[in-house]
């Protein structure tokens, strides 16, 4: 699956979060809405989440040292590991603390118009970002599910922008019940129940996205289509099949090959060389995100051979 993409969902939602994190903060202060205050701290807490996104993409663009021979490609998995972490403590923790605090406090809502006015406004900003993201994962998405997009997906930036309109839509809705409902019947309790349920939503995300960016962190290799989209590329002229293969993404649009293949004992050392040629350009045209391939010849000693778990067809289990 393509790793490119996701910037204008970032840019999107950067500028969607930061107008509504302002016009949140000026009806928490108005009304007193414990999930007016939720929701802004929410909102501030995505705003740099998006800026950490874009300082990923940045940073792992840098060029590859000898300290880091692979390069900077994991920076992006690093940033979008941290982001749901602040998503987790900034997000939910907090606005489950303020919840459990309004429940005790009792305080009453002053001028809910204002709250209601602004929560409708974020509604409509927040569902312009949340567009801009189903836009551009569409294409990467392919024939998936959006949960299976989300689950498979190595480009770490559009599942947590996904994920974080949706969270953010959600939410919204969650604090206009809360704040309209506190209104229609005179208990703040409504309020606090609405900030809660926030918190907990915020809190489903946050581990959804700390389980799927963890994984791409600490190394994931390609899914069984595209491994056998690689045997397939390797195999061919001299080549007779791929004896072992182990792939890693270094970063959502690199991918390491690794790969021993078997050809005739009775090839001179000149043939072999092409051979590993051809089939490494094979191969670079099939998959243009292995960028690192690394091929060795070896005798194919047997007519079949042991399955290497890396070949076999059947999908691994979901991360």
């Amino acid at each position: 699956m393509s790793a490119s993409g996701g910037g204008k969902a970032i840019i999107a939602a950067l500028a969607a979060n930061a107008g509504i994190a302002v016009a949140k903060f000026v009806g928490f202060v108005i009304t007193g809405s414990s999930s007016m205050l939720a929701e802004s701290v929410h909102s501030v807490a995505d705003t740099g989440n998006q800026g950490l996104l874009l300082l990923g993409r940045k940073r792992a663009k840098r060029a590859a040292t000898p300290e880091h021979p692979f390069g900077f490609g994991r920076d992006r998995f690093f940033y979008s590991f941290v982001v749901a972490l602040l998503l987790f403590s900034l997000g939910s923790v907090f606005a489950i603390y303020e919840g459990i605090h309004k429940l005790s406090s009792h305080e009453e809502l002053t001028s809910p118009i204002v709250a209601v006015v602004i929560l409708v406004v974020a509604i409509v900003l927040e569902g312009f970002s949340f567009r801009t993201a189903v836009h551009e994962s569409r294409e990467l998405k392919g024939d998936a599910t959006w949960w299976g997009f989300i689950r498979q997906s190595v480009n770490p930036e559009l599942p947590v922008v996904l994920l974080e309109d949706t969270g953010a839509l959600i939410g919204l809705v969650l604090a206009l019940g809360g704040v309209g409902l506190s209104t229609l019947t005179g208990e703040p309790i409504w309020d606090a129940v609405g900030t809660i349920c926030i918190g907990v939503l915020l809190g489903v995300i946050a581990v959804i996205l700390i389980v799927e960016t963890k994984s791409l962190l600490i190394g994931e290799g390609a899914s069984p289509p595209l491994v056998r989209t690689i045997t397939d590329s390797l195999v061919g002229g001299p080549v007779e099949r791929v004896i072992h293969l182990r792939t890693q993404y270094l970063g959502p649009e690199e991918l390491l090959v690794a790969a021993k293949i078997a050809v005739s004992s009775s090839l001179p050392t000149e043939v072999v060389a092409e051979a590993i040629d051809n089939a490494e350009a094979r191969l670079r045209a099939a998959v243009p995100e292995a960028r690192l391939v690394y091929l060795e010849p070896d005798l194919d000693r047997s007519d079949a051979g042991p399955v290497d778990e890396a070949l076999d067809p059947t999908p691994a289990e979901p991360r």
